[in-house]
């Protein structure tokens, strides 16, 4: 039974875990419907964004709920009233914006606020709105923002599933055929404890042969047809794989979505940007190198011939792309060796959070 009209749930979701979904919910549960006010400072590390989305996955069977994120980089002090005049002009253009959404003007106005920080009082007074406390000791769902940006690793389980995908570190290996991306991505994986994504690539041309060959007993794979099609099944069911995969706050895949991009380069005869337009880009992408790996052929591959130019391809690609990439060569030692290194210079680097606005230092609420 409801026994509120219009719930508010606001913070900063820095990033959201399990004690704000708690939060959430907890408001669905009495609210017909409840606005959840993402309002995040640009001094932030997660884009707002993303914290929105990841609220709104999973929050999208609760009903009534609906999400929606603007910025607020006004300082932080709850003993200033014109400060928290300011504060107000936000929180209430926001809980406009969901009126809006909901072509009901007249339905901004709130008439309470679930919260389990201190500030909930004076909120709720400032709207009008009754404020239910939720959870304050933390005691429900011991974790916070500013653990989970401490040490994510230690807090990964209060991370909703939208949340892990956003935040895990992916590192990418990926380079030419026959150059040992599947070796040392599996390799790597196991030396750092993380879980595996294979390659989709090899199974897609396996089950096109197959196809073929139901039109055509005696196709090979020199008889296949590629289409663009091909390439973006492969990248989005590489991405299916990938998120599916998620576990910890590391992941390590041989290929991704990107990747078939560049096969689609190499197969189509011309760049073809539409196969993922919407490819992630992760912590690191490692590139094994073709000099010095024998090539051994299985059935599958093109020849080696083709080598040198698609590792020119991938440093192309990867000189474009816009996250740090590796050049892996040497011996199979000597490569898991440099991989290693530039994971543990890079997830420093990923798990480094921009510290957030904060109210002064003087005894304040905070």
């Amino acid at each position: 039974m409801t026994r509120f009209r219009h719930a508010l749930v606001l913070g900063k979701f820095y990033p959201p875990h399990a004690g704000h979904h708690h939060l959430v919910r907890t408001a669905a549960a009495s609210s017909e419907r409840t606005t959840v006010a993402v309002l995040g400072a640009s001094v932030e590390s997660i884009p707002l964004a993303d914290r929105v989305a990841w609220l709104a996955a999973e929050h999208a069977d609760d009903p009534g709920v609906v999400v929606v994120g603007d910025v607020d980089d006004h300082p932080m002090d709850f003993e200033d009233d014109a400060i928290w005049e300011l504060h107000m002009g936000v929180t209430r253009s926001a809980l406009a914006r969901r009126a809006i959404l909901d072509g009901d003007p007249t339905g901004a106005p709130v008439d309470a606020v679930f919260s389990s920080e201190a500030y909930g009082d004076e909120l709720a007074k400032r709207l009008g709105a009754e404020h239910v406390p939720v959870d304050p000791a933390r005691s429900a769902f011991p974790v916070s923002g500013t653990a989970v940006r401490a040490d994510p690793a230690a807090h990964w389980h209060h991370l909703a599933p939208s949340t892990r995908r956003g935040l895990v570190a992916r590192i990418v290996v990926v380079g030419a055929e026959s150059t040992g991306t599947t070796t040392l991505s599996r390799a790597l994986a196991a030396e750092l404890g993380a879980p595996w994504v294979p390659e989709y690539g090899r199974r897609h041309t396996e089950l096109k042969l197959a196809a073929a060959k139901a039109f055509d007993p005696r196709a090979g794979v020199d008889d296949l047809v590629w289409t663009v099609g091909d390439f973006v099944d492969v990248a989005v069911r590489q991405r299916i794989d990938e998120d599916a995969a998620v576990d910890g706050p590391v992941l390590v895949c041989d290929n991704d979505p990107w990747a078939a991009t560049v096969w689609g380069h190499r197969y189509l005869g011309a760049p073809h940007p539409d196969i993922a337009p919407d490819a992630r880009k992760p912590a690191l992408y490692l590139l094994t190198d073709h000099v010095g790996v024998p090539f051994e052929q299985d059935g599958w591959r093109d020849g080696e011939h083709l080598r040198e130019a698609m590792t020119g391809l991938f440093t192309a690609g990867l000189a474009d792309r816009g996250v740090p990439w590796r050049l892996l060569t040497g011996t199979p030692d000597d490569r898991l060796a440099q991989a290693a290194t530039a994971v543990e210079e890079v997830l420093a680097e990923h798990f480094r959070f921009a510290k957030p606005l904060e109210a002064p230092k003087t005894g304040r609420q905070g």
